[in-house]
């Protein structure tokens, strides 16, 4: 049976080490399919394991964070982030410093 695209999904977040993030656009591509930033936003919604899969690593492509983070809420995926050692200023991380760069990303 085919993996579904939240399964690849799912799948690429893993891949993104601690201290790094990756854009919902990057997460497409690493799925497969670059045109589903916002499959890779609902997926992440209904992350089934927070704990493994660290959703807290997706920010959108100017490097904020979620306004509604659904696992801890308000603070919680800044905090999340900064405990890996990712500076988040404003609401922001630095893609330049920070991001994955282990596949090709949307600039």
């Amino acid at each position: 049976m085919a993996d579904s695209m939240y399964d690849k999904i799912y799948r690429a977040v893993m891949a993104v080490p601690a201290g790094y993030v990756a854009t919902y656009g990057q997460i497409a591509a690493m799925a497969g399919n670059g045109n589903a930033a916002r499959v890779v936003g609902n997926a992440l919604h209904v992350n089934p394991a927070p704990g493994t899969i660290p959703c807290h690593r997706v920010v959108n492509a100017k490097g904020r964070l979620a306004p509604h983070f659904a696992f801890g809420g308000e603070g919680e995926q800044q905090r999340l982030l900064e405990a890996e050692g990712v500076e988040v200023v404003d609401h922001h991380v630095d893609l330049q410093k920070y991001q994955y760069k282990g596949v090709a990303h949307e600039n």
